[in-house]
Parts: structure tokens; sequence; C-alpha cells
């Protein structure tokens, strides 16, 4: 097993939306908004603290919706992630570190997400990029995830 101060794991995923980056920005820094678009299929949000500013600090619970074949990793059936808001960039980039709550040694450590909104033609590229992702988290589940919240923000904003 690797040494999880080896891990340098990056995964990514983008989608062009069509809808200009102040929509998109704006249902991101919005709390009401994020909590209804955030979370992956089969999974629902309830945000317990938001302050979306630089150097301001979130808290965000996920539940399990349906039976489901891994098991959370807060407790069996709930994620909860503690966040800080490092870059706010209007209508451009978010950056924020994300720490799981768990007691398991393979889901700890900071994660560190960017969201890079570009305009393009078309509406808006919006990619997400996780750097340190924790071992615990299986590359096919978190690739499968970060698309599904594409998808459910492009079914939100557009």
């Amino acid at each position: 097993m690797a040494n999880p101060s080896n891990n340098k794991r990056i995964d990514s995923a983008s989608r062009v939306i069509m809808a200009s980056p102040q929509t998109i920005y704006q249902s991101f820094i919005n709390p009401e908004a994020l909590v209804s678009w955030l979370p992956p299929k089969g999974m629902a949000g309830h945000i317990d603290m938001f302050d979306p500013r630089e150097g301001g600090a979130y808290r965000v619970t996920l539940t399990y919706e349906m039976d489901h074949s891994n098991s959370g990793k807060t407790s069996e059936n709930t994620d909860v992630a503690q966040g800080k808001f490092l870059e706010l960039v209007p209508d451009k980039r978010i950056v924020q570190s994300v720490t799981f709550d768990s007691e398991d040694p393979e889901f700890s450590g900071e994660m560190t997400q960017k969201w890079f909104l570009e305009t393009i033609s078309e509406g808006t590229k919006v990619t997400i990029v996780c750097e340190n992702v924790p071992e615990g988290i299986r590359k096919e589940d978190h690739d499968a995830g970060l698309m599904s919240t594409l998808e459910n923000l492009a079914i939100f904003t557009e």
C-alpha cells in the first residue's frame, strides 16, 4: 500500500455548460443553490456552515439516498467534508481545500479542489481539478462523481 504522504493523485473532469460564468459562479457561492447541484447522483446534501470569502470555511454533509455498495467516509451512509476557500476569483476560478471527517486514514489529508470557468462560444467550459485525492476514494468512483456533479450543475444553470 502506498504511503499516504506520497499520494499525489490528481483527478479532473470538465464539461461545457450553456450558461455564463457569472451564473455558474453565483450558483457556487450561494449555499442554497450549491447544495441543490453539488451532491452526485444518489446523494443528498446539507450545508452546515458556509462563509464564501477567501479564508472562509464551510461544512457540508452528503448522505447516500439508497442502498449503495460503498460505505460513507464519515459514517455508514454519510460523508462530512470541511472546506476552506483559498481563492475566489469571481466568474473565473474557485480554489478550496477539502478535508473529510473520517477515522479511516485512507480518507485523511487535505485535498485541493480547483474549479476553472472559461468563457467559450458555446457557454462556459467548467473544469474541476482535484489534487492530493485521498487514496480511499476509488478513481472510477471519483471520476463518475465529478461528472455527475458537472451534469447536475449544467441542469441547474442551463
